[in-house]
């Protein structure tokens, strides 16, 4: 994991993952008065409430989960041999509970207790808040090995345990007894439920048996049976009025009991694609809540005729790994997604709840419907590349794909999330259907408005999305001897680029056809793919090796080697720089087309079959080998410091861990501090070379505006404050006479202080006497490093003191003109040299004209200024014309 501190990419989390073989739990939660679902992912356990909204965050585990239940306050998870408890609500582990040799297999929360079984037939009961053992029960594997685990209702302290030999027990916890041995039906017991009456269970054999049986007296109530294999899961529905009884399969279809009258009531076919793992009825509403392996959970509602539900709202991802994945617009937000599946995907990064299906490719989609899912012989084989665009993509179809071994190519619709309304194939297979030839490759153009495809058979084709139709064809009959391995239009619609299996590729003009230009490779080529923007085409060829070809030139640019197995897939940066290849070898190579290096590496565990770069820049999404989530990377290159630096030939990738489906947290800051150990920042020296014109790097704000001070302080200068009125007197005041009359305000007297020059009783500051001292040591460093510290107007103020009227001397003056001199004889800090010169000059123009000595350092400076500007021109000119240079001539 060394690596993944210091690589380009760091693990983020996974889409596309909500479910898998372990059942769900249901659990109410009083104070919300609401009910939630956890459900188990890999290594984390996903909360959400009824209306699939996630609420709370997930928590992860070391490995995967293979055990989960919940009581009301705590959600308890097991791997391998270690049960973990964690609280709602917090991402931290609360308890761990320890002892067991084997693997835990059946849980039970128990009011206080939690009881865990494992696969060696040793049942522990644990004290939830102490983690310490209550209880240990070791069963014979020969006689009774504990297949199922319930408490029934109101029995205080007792539990009812299942056994692969058909037999029942039920056990007191606290006195450690058994109490009573069902002999059962001698077929293994897969699930025990309690019914929504007290005494009554429901039992499920392995044979598709429900036996609904009364505990207290032994007897069997009714017995139902399913076609389907063994009972993977009971629920029933309680509290609205409807006594039926859920029943899972193997297979993924449910069966409805009508408990009064003794029958089946309906079935759901196809509720699943994979065994129903889990199933629950929500407690007083008509909603019954699956999952199952195929990464799928559906909240069923039962308010149709006929007493069978509907799918009411789910969360689905691929059922089986997703072949090829491709980021869909500009915004980076959505990953399109076709898998084993036969289905077509899409998913949100920013949300689930904007993750959409686009279904099964169907050649007949109406008849397909009517068949279900299981017999439907028009299902059209998985996807195995295709290609999108946004542009018109509310007006007609925007995605074209090509299906393994299928001449046809279908189109598929984003907005309307469904198969589009054409299916492009040439018009002489339009009959009859070839085996052995098939669409190989396909691209669409920018505008979206034609789709262009290529054949097995080294065939090209290009057809209009809008209408449907055959608009023509590259090559008199075929473009290349062989199949076609890639195909690739540039962003305005001229060229289209065709690779042939026979180790050619060829540039065609988009609207005549024409053959421009055709280029042997040295060896065959696997995949192409191109950058429109930076017309660079990337190339992955049958012997493991990478080359990176300009469009413009028509020239192999870039030659990459390095991958040991097959190159699944590539992806560019959006800004054209890095292309970012993944190998049958388990790594992910990032190559840097400027430099030509290799400049990120790492090992995953298993291969990455698809990859695809955000148009933002700020994920790398892949896809694995028997994997069904899409794992997104950060790039770090956008939020830290990440050294670029080539990779060494001999350079051992580490593996790094793939995300989980929680995004990682910024807890590990020790990778961080590796880097920066890593990567020495770069400290610049005061002079680069004595050649040189070297800036300081002091900041704008310190020099720029030193000659717009006066400016900017008549800006900032504060308006007057309102005059208060003055307040009358309580009694107004009259003249003495015979006549009243009121006496007149007396004026206030204006009193101003006179300016007095304090030039002369001014202290000599700090930067002055280094300039008076710097006159007999002609050392110049001090002066200069203090007026680097001063802000604008400190400066001014400094600057202002040298004059002879402010408390200075041409001494003094001549002293700061020599400062001057000697920057630009060391031709360091040089803007800040050209700044401080000219707001002295603005400041002392009057006495440097009548001061001899003075006018004889100015004039010395001016000659030094035009021939370092002179030096400077020179060097200007040279890089225009190389750069001038460069980006006209063809390299």
């Amino acid at each position: 994991m060394a690596h993944e501190g210091g690589g380009l990419f760091a693990g983020f989390r996974v889409l596309g993952r909500f479910s898998g073989h372990v059942p769900h739990v249901l659990r109410y939660h009083g104070r919300h008065r609401e009910f939630y679902l956890a459900t188990a992912v890999g290594r984390s356990v996903h909360t959400y409430n009824v209306s699939m909204r996630p609420s709370a965050p997930c928590n992860a585990l070391p490995q995967d989960i293979t055990c989960l239940a919940a009581d009301r306050m705590l959600i308890f998870a097991s791997y391998d041999n270690i049960l973990h408890a964690f609280a709602r609500n917090k991402e931290v582990v609360v308890h761990t509970y320890e002892g067991h040799k084997a693997k835990i297999h059946l849980l039970q929360p128990f009011g206080d207790h939690v009881i865990s079984v494992d696969v060696d037939n040793v049942l522990i009961v644990w004290n939830i808040e102490s983690e310490e053992e209550y209880l240990q029960v070791d069963f014979d594997k020969a006689t009774f090995a504990v297949s199922a685990i319930l408490h029934p209702s109101t029995y205080l302290n007792k539990i009812l345990l299942g056994s692969e030999q058909g037999s029942l027990q039920l056990w007191n916890i606290r006195s450690n007894k058994l109490l009573y041995s069902f002999p059962g039906w001698h077929l293994k017991v897969t699930t025990l439920e309690q019914a929504p009456a007290v005494d009554v269970v429901a039992v499920g054999l392995v044979s598709g048996h429900i036996i609904v049986h009364n505990i207290k007296f032994d007897e069997t109530l009714m017995k139902f049976q399913q076609d389907w294999g063994p009972i993977t899961a009971i629920s029933f529905r309680t509290a609205d009025g409807h006594p039926v009884m859920a029943a899972g399969s193997p297979i993924g279809h449910i069966a409805l009991w009508d408990l009064e009258e003794k029958k089946l009531m309906c079935q759901m076919e196809d509720a699943h694609s994979t065994a129903i793992a889990g199933m629950s009825f929500v407690p007083g509403e008509p909603l019954l809540i699956t999952n199952g392996a195929d990464n799928a959970i559906r909240v069923w509602i039962f308010d149709g005729p006929g007493g069978t539900g509907r799918v009411l709202r789910s969360r689905m991802g691929h059922s089986a790994p997703p072949t090829i994945i491709r980021y869909h617009g500009q915004n980076g937000e959505q990953i399109l997604s076709a898998g084993q599946d036969g289905t077509l995907q899409s998913f949100s990064t920013v949300h689930e709840k904007f993750n959409k299906s686009l279904g099964r490719g169907s050649i007949n989609k109406k008849k397909s419907k009517k068949k279900g899912l299981k017999l439907d012989t028009m299902v059209l084989p998985p996807i195995t590349v295709f290609a999108s665009e946004v542009a018109h993509q509310s007006d007609w179809d925007g995605i074209v794909a090509c299906h393994q071994g299928y001449i046809t190519c279908t189109t598929w619709n984003y907005q309307k999330t469904s198969m589009g309304a054409h299916k492009l194939r040439p018009e002489e297979f339009s009959k009859h259907k070839p085996i052995d030839i098939y669409a190989t490759a396909v691209d669409i153009t920018s505008c979206g408005n034609f789709a262009v495809i290529g054949l097995s058979t080294g065939q090209v084709d290009v057809y209009n999305m809008q209408s449907g139709i055959h608009r023509g064809r590259y090559g008199k009959e075929r473009a290349h001897e062989g199949a076609i391995r890639g195909i690739a239009v540039d962003g305005l619609n001229q060229l289209i680029i065709t690779a042939g299996s026979e180790g050619l590729i060829k540039f065609w003009k988009f609207k005549t056809k024409d053959l421009v230009y055709s280029t042997k490779l040295s060896s065959s080529p696997s995949g192409i793919l191109l950058h429109r923007d930076s017309g660079i085409l990337g190339i992955a060829f049958d012997d493991f090796g990478i080359s990176a070809l300009d469009i413009e030139t028509r020239k192999i640019v870039r030659t990459f080697s390095g991958h040991h197995g097959r190159i699944n897939d590539m992806t560019f940066s959006p800004d054209g720089r890095w292309l970012i290849t993944s190998s049958m070898d388990c790594t992910i190579k990032t190559w840097d087309l400027p430099s030509g290096c290799l400049i990120d590496c790492f090992l995953v565990d298993s291969a990455a079959v698809s990859l695809t770069m955000s148009p933002t820049g700020d994920f790398l999404a892949s896809t694995h080998v028997d994997d069904l989530g899409i794992y997104l990377w950060s790039n770090r290159f956008l939020y830290s410091l990440v050294s670029l630096r080539p990779l060494p030939a001999d350079y051992e990738p580490s593996m790094v861990t793939r995300p989980s489906t929680c995004p990682v947290q910024d807890v590990d800051m020790e990778g961080d501090e590796e880097t920066c150990d890593e990567m020495i920042e770069y400290v610049s020296p005061e002079q680069l070379g004595e050649q040189l014109v070297t800036l300081s790097s002091l900041p704008e704000s310190r020099w720029k505006n030193l000659l717009s001070l006066d400016v900017i302080k008549k800006k900032n200068k504060p308006r007057e404050p309102p005059k208060v009125p003055k307040s009358a007197p309580f009694f107004i005041p009259t003249v003495p006479g015979l006549i009243p009359r009121y006496s007149a305000p007396e004026e206030e007297k204006d009193t101003q202080s006179k300016v007095v020059n304090l030039g002369v009783l001014a202290q000599k500051s700090d930067f002055y006497i280094h300039l008076e001292e710097a006159l007999s040591t002609n050392e110049y460093t001090a002066p200069l490093n203090l007026l680097k510290s001063f802000g604008p107007s400190n400066i001014e103020i400094e600057l202002r003191g040298l004059a002879p009227e402010g408390g200075g001397s041409v001494e003094v003056m001549q002293s700061f003109l020599r400062m001057i001199g000697m920057m630009l004889n060391k031709k360091y800090n040089f803007e800040l040299a050209q700044a401080y010169l000219a707001l002295f000059l603005k400041l002392h123009l009057k006495v440097l004209s009548s001061e001899p000595s003075l006018l004889e350092e100015v004039s010395r400076l001016t000659t030094q200024i035009e021939e370092t500007w002179i030096h400077l021109q020179t060097l200007f000119n040279q890089s225009l014309c190389v750069l001038t240079y460069m980006k006209s001539a063809l390299l």
